[in-house]
């Protein structure tokens, strides 16, 4: 986001085309809210309505066994005070047709202890039910106040296995079972049990239904599931879980469950619909979706032309900023275009006439300092040409077998390991080839001295398999001897350790024997870090002014040579390689 172009694109983007986005999420929001709180109302609206016609069509079912108290000589039957010669059949057969929806009525006289059933208008012949006071709903009403009891649906059943009700006939039916009662004295007579078809009262459920997946559910005191339009759930037990949902009204979520309670002759009884939620509000979210894709267009097209404005504007400032980089590259040849009038072209124009002036700059110093580092490489190069000795050595070793001489051969076999690598002293190796003629270097100097030499080297095996420049470990250990075993500290320890910390390859090189001051090491390092291989002060350290030179001409500012007292009793030599960078490697 640093560029001119993106940032005026920003700029217009915060202070257009987010408002107006904001404007439209504001207004999508609101019209969705407002939809759906329509929706909503509607839905209770309508729910209302279907559980008020739900508690008249019940309340209807359950008042029309009332009609019977109307007919005193039935009380007379049921009292055994007249003979009823079959009235009381003609009168049920009667009964029956007064509603299509009555599929079976069964009729139990107490004193008698018989019963008969009426099917399709027909009545069954009477039979003895001494047990009939006990089955589960008929002992409930019996033993209660109450004065009917409403059976949930199950399938219709032969009462009295008459032959009138075929075994084919398996409709759901929901039964209200009433007390019969003598008026004036509330003795107990009978019942009388009416099996309804629930497909009316399902059709009244089932006009919530409005789309598909809705469901509707009736659910009675008990919690038990009357009716729903998921046959399967009927008769089964409302869920805890739905049974939570319903007492909270939900009206979040993945479900919209609307309920309310009855009253009247299904007291405590729920009428419940259950609606998805994107079901319920498609229509909201259709409407607000509309708004969101005429939202995106209107905006794509402001983003189109905001990005064509500040292309137009910052174009010219792009190519510029290209013309820079190019020259950053290395690039002094670039055509600038110097005939525009406006603040562009005066850059330009200026950009211009200053490259023309530092080309004659840079061509002259750059060569200067190509030459400079080439004649610098070449003197360190040349200070090492052990070609002559080399082969000398090989000859002497010859002379030293010839001659029985194992421990000269030996030596001998160490300095011309030392030559041998001397000659790649402008090559690059591995670590394992400098560490090599470090031993062989310390071969030759402990049977110089007659001496044991206290050294331990640890380098990992990933360290040694990197490659650096030769030669820029063995100076430091050659300084060990000058500054300890030639001053007499001949038990002083040398540690010569390698690690990788943070993209770094350190190499340290630690003596022990003769120290300086802090004054001494002060001026080693200004010596070694600042002043030049002419010089008086370059030419008495040159070992370690050699190292720190061609770590930075291979290297660059990265690498660096660090030295320290070692608290007081010698030096800590650390060597920094940047593991990232890339050296130009020498033929």
């Amino acid at each position: 986001m640093k560029s001119i172009q993106n940032r005026l694109l920003l700029m217009l983007l915060i202070f257009i085309i987010l408002p107006y986005f904001l404007s439209v999420f504001f207004i999508y929001s609101y019209t969705k809210h407002s939809v759906e709180q329509q929706e909503l109302k509607n839905s209770h609206e309508q729910l209302r309505e279907n559980s008020t016609e739900l508690q008249q069509y019940f309340e209807e079912m359950i008042n029309l066994p009332y009609i019977l108290y109307r007919d005193p000589k039935l009380f007379q039957i049921l009292n055994n005070e007249v003979e009823d010669s079959n009235y009381l059949e003609k009168s049920l057969e009667n009964f029956s047709l007064m509603r299509n929806e009555i599929r079976q009525i069964q009729f139990y006289m107490d004193k008698d202890k018989e019963a008969l059933t009426v099917y399709n208008a027909t009545a069954s012949a009477r039979k003895s039910k001494p047990n009939f006071l006990q089955k589960s709903f008929i002992k409930e009403l019996y033993n209660s106040n109450i004065k009917y009891v409403i059976q949930p649906p199950h399938a219709i059943q032969n009462y009295n296995n008459s032959a009138i009700v075929p075994q084919s006939d398996k409709t759901k039916v929901i039964t209200f079972h009433h007390k019969i009662v003598d008026v004036l004295s509330n003795e107990f007579l009978g019942t009388i049990s009416m099996d309804v078809d629930y497909e009316m009262y399902a059709r009244i459920c089932n006009n919530l239904i409005g789309k598909d997946q809705e469901s509707v559910l009736l659910i009675n005191e008990d919690n038990k599931i009357v009716y729903a339009n998921d046959t399967e759930l009927i008769g089964q037990a409302v869920s805890p879980h739905l049974q939570r949902k319903i007492e909270r009204n939900a009206e979040t979520g993945d479900d919209i469950i609307l309920s309310n309670t009855l009253s009247g002759p299904l007291d405590r009884w729920k009428l419940v619909k259950i609606t998805p939620s994107h079901i319920l509000f498609d229509d909201a979210r259709k409407t607000s979706y509309t708004f969101i894709i005429v939202g995106i267009i209107i905006g794509l097209l402001g983003v189109f032309m905001i990005s064509l404005i500040s292309y137009k504007i910052t174009h010219p400032l792009k190519l510029l900023t290209q013309k820079v980089r190019t020259i950053k590259g290395g690039n002094m040849n670039i055509d600038f275009n110097d005939k525009r009038e406006d603040e562009i072209g005066y850059l330009e124009l200026h950009i211009k006439e200053m490259m023309d002036r530092i080309n004659l700059h840079i061509n002259r110093e750059y060569k200067l300092e190509i030459e400079n580092k080439e004649n610098r490489l070449r003197a360190l190069k040349s200070q090492v040409n052990p070609h002559f000795l080399f082969n000398a050595l090989q000859s002497i070793g010859a002379v030293a077998l010839r001659s029985n001489a194992p421990r000269v051969y030996h030596l001998i076999t160490s300095l011309s390991k030392m030559m041998r690598y001397s000659i790649n002293a402008n090559k690059w190796v591995k670590v394992q080839e400098e560490v090599e003629y470090i031993k062989a270097y310390l071969t030759l100097q402990m049977e110089r001295f007659r001496k044991e030499v206290h050294y331990s080297i640890h380098i990992s095996d990933p360290i040694l398999n990197m490659q650096i420049p030769s030669m820029i470990l063995q100076p430091l250990v050659e300084n060990f001897f000058k500054h300890s075993y030639e001053e007499g500290f001949y038990d002083a320890p040398l540690n010569i350790y390698g690690e990788v910390q943070k993209s770094f390859l350190h190499l340290v090189v630690e003596s022990y024997g003769a120290s300086t001051t802090d004054e001494e090491l002060k001026r080693l390092q200004e010596n070694i870090y600042h002043s030049s291989l002419n010089s008086s002060q370059g030419h008495k350290h040159i070992g370690l002014k050699n190292i720190h030179d061609r770590l930075i001409l291979n290297y660059g500012t990265q690498a660096h040579l660090e030295i320290d007292r070692n608290n007081g009793e010698g030096f800590i030599v650390k060597i920094s390689i940047p593991l990232e960078e890339q050296p130009l490697k020498e033929d």
